[in-house]
């Protein structure tokens, strides 16, 4: 079975080479193109073997159609793709093509699964590997897999601590089941779907008086991106590492209660946050006790 790979960045090159390692035919790949001198790591994976690249956005133009049927493949397996690429392309393999989400479809489809699935108080998540479609995420299921999400769970700690290197897992047993003809296509319950836009600034604001535990899952939804943000002195600072803890302290949601070398406590509605890094506008991430020293932040301020 002749099996072409569409993908990008770290993930992508961790399913390339799963799948190489596993003995699989793969005879071509598409990723992006070089940006800012920073070659694509699945790219210079594929290159370095020798194995043939086409560059996703061409997928989009006859020529680009073309050097990807001349492949001849019989599944695309698709591992991280943000390019619309157009059906024609997923159809062109003999066996179809298979791809990677990282959520338990219909459940949050759109590109910003994990972040809503945290930000909506959620316990458990997981991916789900199918046949796309001409919709948006709403194709036929071959395999699902779940995990948990912690208390404390981030975008970042959910992804590269389990969707991740189950991803990469996954991608390989769906190619193996397909092979094997043992596939499945299970229809979505599309009564049950959820879809979601992108994770944006729009989406991330801070709003102090809000329940501290949705305040709490705003802000780890968004971590690392786009990262939560609220005002000081007129400009963005985005709150990124923090702890909840249930202590009831006087005062009005958004005041600062300490200040220490680690970071600044700050009151909720029913809680105190303990936040540790943040990002002032145009400024690198830096520890936030680093930050309220130099910003001159005092004990009694209170974000709003």
């Amino acid at each position: 079975m002749r099996v072409v790979v569409m993908g990008q960045a770290a993930f992508g090159e961790a399913v390339f080479r799963r799948l190489v390692d596993d003995g699989f035919e793969v005879v071509g790949v598409s990723a992006p193109a070089s940006s800012g001198g920073r070659e694509d790591p699945l790219w210079a994976a594929a290159a370095s073997g020798g194995t043939p690249v086409v560059e996703t956005r061409l997928l989009k133009t006859a020529e680009g159609r073309e050097e990807w049927a001349a492949l001849r493949p019989d599944l695309c397996v698709m591992a991280f793709v943000t390019e619309i690429i157009p059906h024609e392309v997923l159809e062109l393999p003999r066996l179809g093509t298979i791809q990677y989400h990282p959520s338990l479809l219909p459940l949050h489809r759109g590109s910003s699964a994990i972040n809503w699935a945290i930000i909506f108080g959620r316990t458990e998540t997981g991916l789900t590997v199918f046949w796309p479609d001409r919709g948006i995420d709403t194709g036929p299921i071959l395999l699902q897999r779940s995990c948990p999400i912690g208390p404390d769970d981030t975008v970042g700690s959910v992804y590269f601590e389990r969707l991740f290197p189950m991803g990469v897992a996954a991608m390989a047993e769906a190619t193996a089941l397909v092979r094997e003809g043992k596939a499945p296509r299970i229809e979505q319950d599309h009564a049950k779907a959820t879809y979601e836009p992108p994770c944006r600034d729009e989406h991330a604001a801070i709003r102090w008086y809000e329940p501290a535990e949705r305040l709490y899952a705003l802000i780890r939804g968004c971590n690392p991106q786009p990262g939560a943000w609220t005002t000081f002195e007129g400009g963005r600072l985005r709150v990124f590492d923090c702890r909840l803890t249930g202590a009831e302290e006087a005062g009005m949601p958004g005041r600062v209660l300490r200040i220490d070398d680690e970071g600044f406590d700050v009151r909720l509605n029913g809680g105190v946050l303990r936040v540790l890094r943040v990002q002032p506008e145009g400024e690198k991430k830096v520890n936030a006790g680093e930050w309220a020293a130099r910003a001159g932040l005092k004990p009694g301020y209170r974000f709003r």
